[in-house]
């Protein structure tokens, strides 16, 4: 805040406050009385033919008057209300919150906390902590995932084995904090429709679906050129670059024929945000462990 507006808003404040109490005490006369006829003096102004009377206020009353002119100068004196001058508790709304965030932060410490320092592999035995997990995913993850985990299209399953990033507890807890982006180039304008439909048959090859052999020959070649890039010349995927298995029955979208086909054709675009600015440490480290044990025991 400038020097002026300082100026201005203690200036302006100050006299507000003078003028209050100089009509308040202006007003606070005694009451004259005759002698002979001890009625209080009218203020001259008549309604309807009732005279209003000049009688000061009550005491109890002024004095409650006085009371808020005091407690306001107070007040004034601790905290920030005269312009850029901070009070001598030089309080702030910033300060209040951080205030209320370390104790939140210490109150959390005691439940969440302790299980900071727990390795993954042993938290997932440990069923309070599974208990908050449920709690966490059911907040932030299932509207993709879905409430068991068991993914929707477009968003993986987390109850399997076959991850697109690794399903090693640090690779999870990499995926929450800071997210994934995946991205694979449409293929379509590069390769032609042809080399497209070949190529699509020889994915349905590798899976173990049914595919046109001689389509599938053509389309490994192609594959060998394009493809085997991200997805390892045998079509296992690459964790490091979030690459699809292409060999399993796990498919994050449509695995049949025109669904492989429209994305070679069309490429495909999906991200997972980081919760790192969103959760805690901590509970990012219990998400984590129930994220990881939804496939511990998967049996495949």
């Amino acid at each position: 805040m400038s020097t002026f507006w300082s100026l201005w808003i203690i200036v302006l404040t100050l006299t507000c406050l003078a003028l209050v109490c100089w009509v308040l005490f202006a007003n606070r006369k005694v009451a004259i009385r005759d002698d002979d006829e001890p009625e209080n003096k009218t203020t001259g102004h008549i309604y309807d033919g009732i005279e209003e009377y000049d009688n000061p206020l009550p005491r109890w009353w002024f004095l409650m008057f006085v009371g808020t002119l005091v407690y306001g100068a107070i007040y004034l004196a601790f905290y920030p209300g005269l312009g850029s001058y901070k009070g001598i508790k030089e309080w702030t709304s910033r300060g209040e919150l951080k205030m209320d965030q370390d104790k939140a932060q210490a109150d959390l410490a005691k439940s969440f906390g302790v299980y900071a320092q727990m390795p993954i592999e042993e938290l997932i035995h440990d069923g309070r902590a599974m208990k908050m997990g449920v709690r966490l995913f059911s907040n932030n993850c299932a509207v993709c995932h879905g409430a068991d985990g068991g993914g929707n299209f477009g968003f993986p399953n987390l109850t399997d084995n076959d991850w697109l990033y690794g399903g090693k507890p640090e690779d999870i807890m990499h995926s929450i904090k800071e997210g994934r982006k995946g991205e694979m180039p449409a293929w379509g304008p590069i390769i032609g429709e042809p080399n497209v439909v070949s190529v699509a048959e020889y994915v349905l090859k590798v899976s173990g679906q049914e595919h046109d052999s001689a389509l599938a020959v053509t389309g490994q070649v192609v594959f060998n050129q394009n493809c085997a890039a991200c997805h390892g010349a045998d079509a296992k995927g690459m964790h490091v670059l979030g690459a699809p298995n292409l060999t399993s029955d796990t498919w994050l979208y449509s695995g049949t024929r025109e669904g492989i086909q429209h994305s070679v054709r069309n490429g495909l675009k999906n991200q997972m945000p980081a919760q790192k600015e969103m959760l805690r440490e901590d509970k990012i480290h219990i998400l984590a462990a129930y994220v990881y044990s939804l496939s511990f025991n998967y049996d495949e």
